[in-house]
């Protein structure tokens, strides 16, 4: 079975920190794959945000996610502390890729790398946007 590949960037220009929670945590005792994406979410958000932007206002218009790929590499559990860096590249004219390194701190070990493709959207519009200016120049 073919496995999915990602590309590790060579730039991470973001980092925060997410502790694992206790509804994080499926049946198997360890991070659910799915509270996987709620993480990296979480991460956008604050790297949004620490850009004086928002998923709702991108310089002017919205994001929505487009795909998303995963790569599980290590267990999580209640409590692990995550760093979360992430990288942003491969723009288009409608969006671009956000990469998402997930760190376990509390074990050393690599935990996913995860790439979300974004889409500028008009949410009233149900359109997609170009991407702005004002964003595009932050990254070349």
């Amino acid at each position: 079975m073919a496995r999915v590949k990602l590309e590790t960037p060579d730039k991470f220009i973001f980092s925060t920190r997410i502790k694992v929670r206790i509804d994080d945590i499926n049946y198997g005792g360890h991070l659910s794959n799915d509270k996987v994406l709620s993480i990296v979410h979480e991460a956008r958000l604050r790297f949004l945000n620490s850009l004086g932007f928002s998923e709702l206002d991108l310089a002017g218009v919205s994001i929505i996610m487009a795909d998303v790929a995963a790569i599980y590499k290590s267990e999580g559990f209640q409590g692990d502390e995550l760093e979360i860096e992430i990288a942003v590249k491969d723009f288009t004219t409608m969006g671009f890729d956000i990469f998402y390194k997930i760190l376990n701190l509390t074990t050393g070990k690599d935990l996913a790398l995860v790439k979300t493709g974004i889409v500028c959207f008009d949410y009233k519009a149900r359109k997609v946007q170009t991407v702005p200016k004002e964003f595009l120049k932050l990254f070349t």
